[in-house]
């Protein structure tokens, strides 16, 4: 029978690499040299999901989900050994957060309606971000990591919620015009105005995002898809 392996055979593993006579390429890693890798493997999982609605087969999502977990690993090894937290801290700190931001579960709480809980999870929230010193304001809770036409529609949301009043009409007029505008520049001599301008139709087109509710990443994605499939077939004849 094919050997199973444990979480403490895993942790044996990513501390061997990290040890004395362990891999040159793991014993270098940081924080920071780990960044772009976390970022592949994210994307990667997103990939396999897509493998697994496509064709029924969740072992590559399998596979990219550890890959995850030796990110969460090695980054867990690096910062025990810097004396900062352990792995276990992490999973302790997982868990404790999931049982409190979810009272409707493990307390007393008698909430049915999505609406509720996610309001609620939001209060938990607020409260716990409140005091956290890297954080200089609501809006730069958002990670400047996250693909931008996700954190402008995150940062309108925010927004919103404090200043309420964006009108979808008004917003496609705005865009409109912003689309007349740009007509106005020339390609070759005007570029910094060009860019100006699709800077503000991003913008609003993140605005028409939240407004309506559809992911534009997701539809940007999809359009990507379709665009391919149309020119792979033009290129191939």
């Amino acid at each position: 029978m094919e050997k199973r392996y444990t979480m403490d055979d895993f942790l044996e593993v990513v501390a061997a690499l990290r040890g004395e006579n362990g891999c040159p390429w793991d014993k270098r890693q940081t924080h920071e040299s780990l960044r772009p890798f976390m970022m592949e493997e994210a994307a990667e999982l997103l990939a396999s999901i897509r493998i697994y609605k496509q064709t029924g087969n969740a072992e590559n999502m399998c596979e990219e989900l550890g890959d995850i977990l030796f990110q969460v690993g090695l980054h867990s090894h690096i910062a025990r050994e810097e004396g900062l937290f352990t792995i276990e801290d992490v999973i302790s700190g997982i868990t404790e957060k999931m049982i409190r931001r979810h009272p409707h579960v493990f307390g007393n709480l008698n909430q049915n309606s999505i609406e509720d809980i996610h309001k609620t999870w939001d209060e938990i929230k607020k409260e716990e971000k409140a005091g956290q010193s890297w954080i200089t304001s609501p809006l730069r809770e958002i990670p400047q990591e996250l693909p931008s036409l996700v954190r402008a529609v995150k940062v309108m949301k925010k927004v919103e919620k404090e200043q309420p009043g964006a009108d979808y009409q008004e917003t496609v007029s705005a865009l409109k015009k912003q689309i007349e505008e740009l007509e106005k520049y020339d390609r070759d001599t005007q570029k910094s105005e060009i860019s100006n301008k699709m800077a503000d139709i991003f913008m609003s087109l993140s605005r028409i995002s939240l407004l309506t509710g559809i992911q534009q990443e997701q539809v940007l994605y999809d359009r990507i898809e379709a665009y391919i499939i149309e020119k792979e077939s033009d290129l191939h004849k």
